[in-house]
């Protein structure tokens, strides 16, 4: 029962702050300039709204897998060796979909937003930036495996020290402020007003992540004096 209640631990602040982005969005979403447009005869709003589900799809399925995981063993027990590796692929086709429909958003909602072309454009890619240095933190001294969350399935990787090269030299919190850039760089790039609407969305929800599901889990994982009060995965 203990773990039971470990799995949904934080998880009623999850769902309030997702109700309160919803019910954020669910006008914005209406308003003229937002449902301007299609891609491939399907409209806009479709896809802003397969962007708000991926998104939530996304980190409902990392919530649970880590928790079952981490209070209880379950995917291991279940699948062995496999289970990371099992739990990753699922992570990154979610991932992979969430990243696209913003981008299949702005593409359906080009143009909508203020400003000239080469000025938008150069201010997508001034965005992008921190972004992709980001990308290349994690791929050069990170680890993907880590990022995706090894630690909840092998308890090895809990006593490697917390990184401080690339990007994290300078940020804590380098996942959750940057990665999301590049959600914000394809809505300037095409001018989209949706899709400026969907990477705020997606910028906003993934620090629930971090509050509800990720900070808790890394304070039980790493421990107070260890994990501090500032600390996270990605470090």
């Amino acid at each position: 029962m203990k773990g039971f209640r470990l799995i949904f631990e934080w998880q009623w602040l999850h769902a309030l702050l997702l109700a309160i982005l919803l019910a954020g969005a669910a006008p914005a979403a209406r308003l003229e300039g937002m449902r301007f447009g299609e891609l491939w005869g399907i409209a806009t709003p479709v896809w802003f709204w397969c962007a708000v589900g991926f998104a939530v799809a996304h980190q409902v399925y990392v919530w649970f897998c880590w928790r079952i995981q981490l209070h209880g063993s379950w995917l291991t027990r279940g699948f062995g060796g496999s289970a990371f590796h099992l739990y990753a692929v699922g992570f990154s086709i979610l991932g992979i979909l969430r990243v696209a429909a913003v981008f299949l958003v702005a593409i359906s909602n080009r143009g909508t937003l203020p400003g000239s072309g080469p000025a938008m454009k150069a201010l997508a890619v001034a965005v992008l930036l921190p972004s992709v240095y980001l990308f290349y933190s994690v791929l050069r001294y990170f680890s993907a495996r880590r990022a995706f969350g090894i630690d909840h399935f092998d308890e090895t990787w809990r006593s490697k020290p917390f990184e401080r090269r690339g990007i994290f030299r300078w940020t804590r919190n380098g996942m959750y402020a940057y990665g999301f850039f590049l959600l914000w760089a394809a809505a300037l790039w095409w001018a989209s007003c949706a899709a400026l609407l969907a990477a705020a969305f997606n910028h906003f929800y993934i620090w629930v992540h971090y509050i509800a599901t990720e900070r808790p889990d890394m304070r039980r994982i790493y421990g107070e004096q260890r994990f501090g009060p500032a600390v996270e995965r990605a470090q």
